[in-house]
């Protein structure tokens, strides 16, 4: 027996990217505090704020097909841009490592529903 699809809820995916951009940003001031051995965590906490912050447009998260697309546009591009970061490469493999991962919650639909700070 097969369960039927999930419909789309663009509220929820809209409130888990709130919540995990809440959380980047709290990484990342965690991250600074501890100094420069941490410097790869606040990367990573960047690189998800960055794809959050792009990403919480109300355009592309109300249709699965459009959040879709924003990600595959993404994914695409050469490079991403951010200040204070320590290093881009690390950074830029961050980011497309975060948008991977959407693009799998998105196509599954599932996954949104995990709004907890740690994942």
């Amino acid at each position: 027996m097969t369960d039927p699809p999930k419909a789309w809820d663009a509220e929820l995916v809209g409130k888990w990217l709130e919540r995990r951009l809440a959380a980047a940003r709290h990484d990342q001031a965690a991250a600074d505090r501890r100094g420069y051995e941490a410097r790869d965590d606040y990367d990573k906490a960047a690189a998800e704020e960055w794809v959050c912050r792009a990403l919480q447009s109300p355009d592309c998260t109300r249709e699965q097909a459009a959040l879709a697309r924003r990600i595959k546009e993404l994914i695409g591009q050469d490079d991403y841009r951010a200040t204070g970061i320590y290093d881009d490469i690390r950074f830029e493999r961050h980011v497309r490592g975060h948008l991977r991962k959407l693009a799998k919650m998105t196509k599954a639909n599932e996954g949104f529903e995990k709004t907890l700070r740690y994942q």
